[in-house]
């Protein structure tokens, strides 16, 4: 991640670089969140970083507080030549000037200059509880006023369980999740203000009307288990060509014989899946995806550009940004610097997820 990311920072030379974590310490967060502090010191210390004069950090590493941990971590770097930026501290309710490096790992509580906020245990009763919720912090660049919110929401358990509806049980609580969100960002307590919302949204494709459609022209087997009703597998074979097995479903398993078609032209044939956000129209936008789905890349650092055959990948990692902040994005002609949408490490094994980034000019606000 660290070479990944400076090579990008090498590349487009920002002013202003704003980086999302989930899943801070991994999976097996107890054992590895040690390490944590080390990594984040190692992206701030990089060469690449050294113009950056003023750096702020909040890492929720504190994981034994179960109500409120969230295992999400955000870093935001300003370049020396960045005059004036300010940052909200939503205790007193004002924005106050940037200076030096502000790190903060561990509970973060009593830190001012972040919310943060575990989704409510209530939410989802029949599900698992667990270390997902959003991150905001709120700045002033060049006059101009914005909210950035670092947001994990709920994955996928089970692919039989995704194919049982359109929408899946799951894309619904990932709406009711990310609706809390914006609501929460954009209530009465602060002033609302144009935002970006990255990181892990887990939006997967709509999986049943991909499957109908994969599985067309196929065999469909429905594998019970013994003495109950429950499907264990879903297994669509070719009709000839020796019934050749061209997908396999069970809960944790998404073989598909075909992977290239979600490589080729970026896996622009399968965006029609992607409907996720589209209930969210009305509130928020997207650069258009040219890139291929973000997960599950194989975690075999000689197959970077392979996906695991765990889940149906899906664009699960995003920028996404209210109609009033791709107001502020620079597009015109004689401004140099392109927007750009894109993921990281496209040919390096990254661990499951390819990181996504979003490059642009930002408008200057009139005073």
């Amino acid at each position: 991640m660290k070479t990944i990311s400076s090579q990008t920072v090498h590349m487009y030379k920002p002013r202003f670089v704003a980086l999302h974590f989930q899943e801070v310490g991994g999976k097996d967060y107890m054992v590895n969140m040690g390490h944590v502090e080390n990594f984040f010191w190692t992206i701030e210390s990089s060469s690449e970083m050294a113009d950056f004069d003023r750096v702020c950090v909040y890492v929720d590493s504190h994981f034994k507080a179960v109500d409120s941990f969230t295992a999400l971590g955000s870093m935001y770097f300003i370049h020396k030549s960045l005059k004036n930026v300010q940052q909200y501290d939503f205790n007193v309710k004002e924005f106050k000037a940037v200076s030096g490096h502000n790190k903060y790992v561990g509970s973060l509580e009593g830190v001012t200059t972040m919310e943060k906020e575990k989704f409510p245990k209530n939410f989802w009763p029949d599900f698992k509880w667990s270390r997902k919720g959003y991150m905001r912090t709120r700045w002033i660049i060049h006059n101009q006023g914005f909210d950035l919110v670092n947001v994990h929401l709920f994955h996928d358990a089970s692919n039989l369980i995704a194919c049982n509806s359109s929408p899946s049980v799951y894309s619904a609580n990932r709406k009711k999740a990310l609706r809390y969100v914006i609501n929460r960002i954009t209530d009465d307590t602060y002033s609302p203000l144009p935002f970006f919302l990255f990181g892990d949204f887990n939006f997967r494709l709509d999986t049943l009307s991909l499957v109908q459609n994969l599985s067309m022209s196929a065999d469909v087997q429905m594998v019970k288990k013994d003495s109950s009703n429950e499907v264990e597998k879903i297994i669509c074979e070719e009709k000839d060509n020796d019934h050749k097995v061209l997908l396999h479903i069970e809960t944790k398993l998404f073989e598909y014989l075909n992977q290239a078609v979600f490589r080729e032209n970026n896996g622009e044939e399968l965006l029609k899946y992607d409907k996720e956000i589209s209930a969210f129209n009305d509130i928020l936008t997207e650069e258009d995806i040219r890139f291929p789905p973000s997960y599950p890349y194989s975690e075999d650092y000689t197959k970077p550009t392979q996906y695991m055959n765990t889940r149906c990948p899906a664009w699960c990692d995003r920028i996404l940004m209210s109609h009033r902040a791709k107001d502020i994005i620079c597009r015109e002609e004689e401004v140099e610097a392109a927007v750009v949408y894109n993921t990281l490490g496209s040919n390096i094994c990254m661990g499951d997820h390819k990181p996504v980034f979003l490059f642009f000019p930002l408008k200057a606000a009139l005073q």
